[in-house]
């Protein structure tokens, strides 16, 4: 095996130089990245929590226990009490009352 060749100074130079320059570019990415991926890992949060009571209430609809989806027909102003007295089934008339209320009380 033939003996190492001596590396010029001006190649050393050249190397720490590039190497000095990706650590600078290295940290200054990171750091415009940063705040750009906390801002998905809230808005993915954010999602989650939405697509987590998607499916409480998917599970809650397939086992038929609809008592925690009175609050939502409140916010749109219905009378859920009466249409659960015209239908005793509380599914039926959770979709009844969204599909027969009018426009005014939807936008109110």
């Amino acid at each position: 095996m033939a003996p190492p060749v001596a590396v010029s100074p001006l190649i050393k130079t050249a190397r720490y130089s590039a190497l000095i320059a990706g650590i600078i570019y290295g940290k200054r990415r990171y750091d415009n990245l940063k705040p750009i991926a906390a801002e998905e890992r809230r808005v993915e949060e954010a999602e989650k929590k939405v697509r987590d009571e998607q499916e409480r209430i998917a599970k809650e609809l397939r086992e038929g226990n609809l008592t925690d989806l009175n609050p939502p027909c409140q916010l749109f102003d219905l009378q859920f009490d009466m249409l659960i007295a015209k239908c005793p089934n509380p599914t039926f008339s959770f979709f009844y009352s969204l599909f027969t209320a009018s426009e005014d009380t939807i936008l109110k």
